[in-house]
């Protein structure tokens, strides 16, 4: 009780400078500590440090803070860190990221760069229900698979770590995305930073199957049977030979809450939120093998948490 007066002594001006050096959630914290906190953790000084320099770019009709304007700046920020808003275009959408205020992005597909994109023959549109997007691309069949995402720098927020994810879900009847894996690029001014990942795991056994190299399949052309039509797909038992490890060194999708799944591409570190453009892609155009299935809403670019 002693050291609860002692805090509510001290100047409501003084708490709150203290506390706008701190975290959103900090914040939010410091409100359940005592009334004399409570009032200096919702002022507007504090929360007017956590909202992004300069706001938001232009937001669609409708979009929060709308229809009523907010009554406070931590209602602003709260609104604004619930979820995506659409911005005006409605190709992207922006939110504000709750613990640390950084601003977060989805490109939607049709913001993105996919080859043969628009040839019906190769990738479809179709209308999404789940998502702030009205639609998304679906792959039909392609050998050539490369997708191409990029942004500003200077829409994202300053001395902040980002890491990439495509956003996506697979049709029940896919096939060709799990092998061979698709290299992923990130690049943010100089630095270029490339990973393998994989868009969709095996299914099978992994202790028991492994894919075969291509270049395997040429001191096995007697073993094959007649079965064999389709060689860019097949599965053989582990032996002795080289064969593919699929879980080495290779990124794999993971679930999100929305339903989706969610692969990561990379990440970077946005130092002076210059003029700079960050580009992000994902490809896979070695093996001419095809593939069929993906569903892709977009790329997000969202805070990268540590650890």
């Amino acid at each position: 009780m002693e050291e609860a007066c002692e805090i509510a002594r001290l100047p409501e001006e003084l708490l709150s400078a203290a506390l706008a050096r701190t975290t959103p959630r900090d914040a939010c914290r410091a409100a359940a500590v005592s009334p004399a906190f409570r009032a200096a953790a919702d002022s507007d000084d504090v929360w007017a440090g956590f909202l992004p320099p300069g706001g938001l770019p232009p937001l669609a009709d409708g979009e929060p803070p709308a229809p009523a304007p907010p009554s406070s700046k931590k209602e602003l920020f709260l609104r604004l860190s619930a979820g995506p808003a659409l911005l005006q275009d409605k190709l992207v959408s922006v939110w504000l990221d709750r613990e640390t205020g950084a601003k977060c992005y989805m490109l939607s597909a049709r913001n993105l760069f996919i080859v043969w994109g628009n040839t019906p023959e190769y990738w479809t549109w179709i209308p999404l229900e789940d998502s702030r997007f009205s639609e998304g691309a679906e792959l039909v069949n392609v050998c050539w698979f490369e997708i191409h995402g990029k942004i500003h720098g200077k829409m994202l927020s300053q001395g902040t770590t980002y890491a990439a994810y495509m956003v996506f879900k697979m049709d029940e009847n896919s096939y060709g995305l799990n092998f061979p894996v698709q290299e992923a690029s990130v690049s943010s001014g100089a630095t270029n930073l490339t990973r393998k990942v994989c868009l969709q795991a095996d299914d099978g056994d992994e202790d028991e199957y492994e894919y075969v190299e291509e270049e395997d399949e040429e001191d096995d052309e007697e073993e094959e049977d007649e079965d064999e039509d389709d060689d860019d797909e097949y599965y053989r038992a582990l032996t002795d030979r080289r064969v593919v490890s699929h879980k080495e060194n290779v990124t794999f999708p993971q679930k999100r809450a929305d339903g989706w799944l969610e692969l990561e591409l990379g990440e970077f570190l946005n130092e002076g939120g210059d003029d700079g453009e960050v580009s992000i892609s994902l490809t896979e155009t070695k093996s001419g093998r095809w593939k069929s299935g993906l569903i892709v809403q977009g790329i997000e670019i969202r805070h990268k948490k540590s650890g």
